[in-house]
């Protein structure tokens, strides 16, 4: 066990684009969706120990420790290797939650790989990524840590490789439950299904934007502020909007432009997640 105290980033994603081609008999929806880091992240800070205890620092107001995505994933690990081992886990959280970002899989992501790691437990990314599936369906695609094309209800993941734009990430003042979405009668769920190459060559949408923008004023207004300075549109179900700029010179001045009833961050997309670099950065410390 490597008992050390450990800093880890739990990045944020971004839909580049999010097709509902279809509605299976269990409810959930099948989708095409494009997968892209950024170099903005939330932070765990990581203690292991044979405590065989797993502290979280700080609380969530209304969130029972057992019932937080980092604890699930530790104690996931742990039931799955049968190891008796604890950690104290401190996060800095600067993703907004309900943004549409996946700071909530991405957090348990980084316990799953930190852990695994730290604990010496072994598991391969492909165990591990099963693991993450049981807790989230956006979970698998933090763990690879590799941009991707995904299909399915999300867990069919094929490595791509998008240009690496800038991007103006904004959040309005709204909280967006995901299944309020997918249950919305007007959802468009018919969108042909297209290979990858099609769809990096066509126009990137958003099928949930739609409906998001008819049930959500902020998010309308807000979409139509950036859609003045360059091509924009809803991450996930939102409530996060984003715009994409070539230079990071461009992300910026549209983010000193940004009124004072919005809030934003500007960042680099990325193909090969910040939690990937760290673990072989630690990896290497310890050769």
């Amino acid at each position: 066990m490597i008992t050390r105290t450990t800093q880890w980033p739990a990045p944020a994603k971004l839909n580049l684009f999010l097709y509902i081609t279809g509605r299976r008999s269990d409810g959930y929806h099948e989708l095409q969706t494009l997968f892209q880091f950024l170099d903005h992240s939330d932070t765990l800070t990581i203690t292991a120990n044979d405590s065989d205890r797993i502290t979280l620092s700080p609380a969530i107001d209304g969130v029972k420790t057992e019932d937080n995505l980092i604890y699930r994933a530790a104690d996931a690990l742990r039931q799955r290797t049968g190891i008796q081992a604890g950690a104290d886990i401190h996060i800095n959280k600067i993703l907004p939650m309900g943004g549409g970002l996946g700071g909530g899989s991405s957090d348990a992501a980084t316990t799953l790989v930190a852990l695994n790691y730290l604990w010496q437990t072994n598991l391969s990314t492909d165990e591990l990524a099963t693991l993450g599936l049981a807790l989230g369906a956006d979970v698998p695609v933090f763990v690879r840590g590799i941009s991707a094309f995904a299909e399915g209800v999300g867990e069919q993941l094929q490595p791509a490789a998008p240009e690496e734009k800038w991007y103006l990430v904004v959040k309005p003042e709204v909280n967006i439950a995901t299944v309020d979405i997918f249950t919305h009668p007007g959802l468009k769920r018919d969108s042909e299904k297209r290979s990858l190459n099609a769809l990096l060559a066509g126009v990137y949408e958003n099928d949930c934007e739609k409906i998001v923008r008819s049930l959500h004023p902020e998010v309308d207004k807000a979409l139509s502020w950036l859609l003045e300075y360059a091509p924009s549109r809803l991450t996930g179900t939102g409530a996060c909007v984003f715009a994409e700029f070539s230079t990071p010179e461009a992300a910026n001045a549209a983010l000193n432009k940004l009124p004072d009833w919005l809030q934003g961050f500007v960042a680099k997309g990325v193909n090969t997640s910040p939690l990937l670099t760290a673990l072989f950065a630690h990896s290497t410390d310890c050769q």
